[in-house]
């Protein structure tokens, strides 16, 4: 069957989807994407993976996409990071016969797609995205898609999206937030520059951001144009927001670690989705905030959970008619719902600052004063277990950088590598690293050396009768008896 592209790939493969589940980092996994499907979901995406890592680790291939295969899980969109077009593409040759389309994530924003050079610092790379999405299109039997985000300018974001479905993108996901909006500074998203790309381009393109509730996902289709509309947070808060619904969060608590218990999946990601899903019931129940924190096990999550419905049902009981909800929530905190991430300001406010209040996340953790009163929770406790620790980072110790996949690489190197990219090169040239201790080659050469040294088999030669063997008895000769 030929592979269908642009519209007829939407329309067909993708079932025509208006409500998509975003790639999340451990967070899209298979039981959250059977979850949010059960409940309007129509298209999902993978959590990113590193391409190059997905090519050199067999059990990265089985726990992250391999071992998760359920017909109910399609169709599926499987998305990879990577900055290379031969590893991009050898991953994707890997992953397209359990997937429905290969995206390149090209809108990650976090530090480390900024150390990885991957997500969006590759937006200003043309030619190198270019050669990327042009190579997998020729090689993939399956689309190539990309997610992107916007540029401050209209008209660069056009060029850029225009680019992308020339090079052979078939599919095009804008966020509609520059790479600097995240965290606290995220803001609103700019529908405009969406709307300007779905005129500009003749794929079909998906909205990202803003979407709280279904009624946005109708507002954005209906201002934009869009074919669908794309939804990380809203739906991790609420997995059945593309029904239009707000449950009760027991429920979908309830539902999503039955699904577990079928599709089992790291410890961390339930824990993660719990702390969602009772976002604003665990702003009040502080201790049991913390019981969730440190359970080892899922029976002991759902415990938690089971008592943080316990202790909303005995305030339902207890509350008065006509009651609203508190702290300015939309509903009750037992009610899924959206959580707005709060601004700068607010932040500042809840740790204590006024003087660095315009000040983001990032800038204060790199903030070079060491003093208490500007470091995160996370790092004030480490200066309790050590008061030596300090986090200036000009006096942090700077590595070199691999030349191949950006970690820091070993300082005794003769390939100027880490130590994974060093060892499949020396391998691959039977080479030897001293400084990394690989010494194929030494090992070769002292293989070949005993192979050539070893006598060779030679003829047992005739003996004299009655010649008495080492260790042995005469022979005799003759029959016996």
């Amino acid at each position: 069957m030929p592979k269908l592209q642009g519209f007829e790939f939407w329309r067909h493969t993708l079932r025509g989807a208006h409500y998509v589940v975003a790639p999340m980092v451990d967070q899209s996994e298979l039981a959250w994407r059977l979850l949010s499907r059960r409940h309007g979901a129509q298209l999902c995406y993978t959590p990113m993976l590193h391409a190059q890592v997905f090519v050199r680790d067999a059990n990265y291939r089985k726990e992250n996409l391999y071992c998760d295969v359920c017909p109910e899980d399609r169709p599926l969109i499987v998305q990879f990071c990577a900055n290379d077009p031969e590893v991009f593409v050898e991953a994707a040759l890997l992953a397209q016969d359990y997937c429905d389309a290969i995206d390149l994530n090209l809108g990650c924003p976090q530090m480390i797609a900024k150390r990885g050079h991957y997500g969006a610092f590759l937006q200003e790379e043309w030619d190198l995205l270019q050669r990327m999405i042009l190579l997998a299109h020729e090689k993939l039997s399956v689309p190539v898609t990309c997610k992107i985000r916007v540029f401050p300018e209209i008209d660069k974001t056009v060029k850029y999206a225009q680019l992308l479905e020339k090079a052979g993108c078939q599919l095009l996901t804008v966020h509609g937030r520059t790479k600097e909006q995240k965290g606290p500074l995220s803001g609103i998203a700019s529908w405009e520059h969406i709307k300007a790309v779905r005129k500009a381009v003749n794929i079909p393109v998906f909205a990202n951001g803003n979407i709280q509730y279904l009624h946005d996902v109708e507002k954005c289709i209906q201002e934009t144009g869009v074919h669908g509309v794309m939804s990380a947070e809203g739906n991790l808060h609420n997995p059945a927001l593309f029904e239009g619904r707000n449950p009760l969060v027991w429920e979908m608590a309830e539902e999503y670690l039955e699904i577990v218990q079928q599709y089992p999946c790291p410890l961390s990601y339930v824990r993660a989705h719990l702390f969602k899903l009772w976002h604003h019931t665990l702003q009040i129940h502080q201790q049991l905030r913390e019981e969730l924190a440190k359970v080892k096990t899922l029976e002991g999550i759902a415990d938690v959970s089971r008592e943080l419905k316990l202790r909303c049902q005995e305030e339902m009981a207890s509350q008065k008619e006509g009651e609203k909800p508190k702290g300015g929530l939309p509903f009750f905190h037992w009610i899924c719902q959206p959580y707005v991430r709060p601004g700068p300001k607010e932040v500042s406010k809840e740790n204590g600052s006024t003087d660095r209040s315009t000040r983001g996340k990032r800038a204060l953790e790199e903030e070079e004063d060491s003093s208490s009163d500007f470091l995160s929770k996370n790092k004030q406790k480490k200066k309790l277990r050590n008061p030596n620790k300090n986090f200036d980072p000009s006096l942090k110790p700077k590595y070199a950088k691999c030349d191949q996949c950006g970690n820091p690489k070993g300082s005794k190197c003769v390939f100027n590598l880490c130590r994974g990219c060093c060892k499949k090169r020396a391998f691959k040239e039977t080479a030897d690293c001293p400084g990394h201790g690989l010494l194929f080659k030494t090992k070769s050469e002292k293989s070949l050396a005993w192979k050539g040294g070893r006598p060779s088999l030679q003829e047992p030669q005739s003996r004299d009768p009655g010649v008495k063997e080492p260790g042995g008895f005469p022979e005799v000769v003759g029959s016996v008896g």
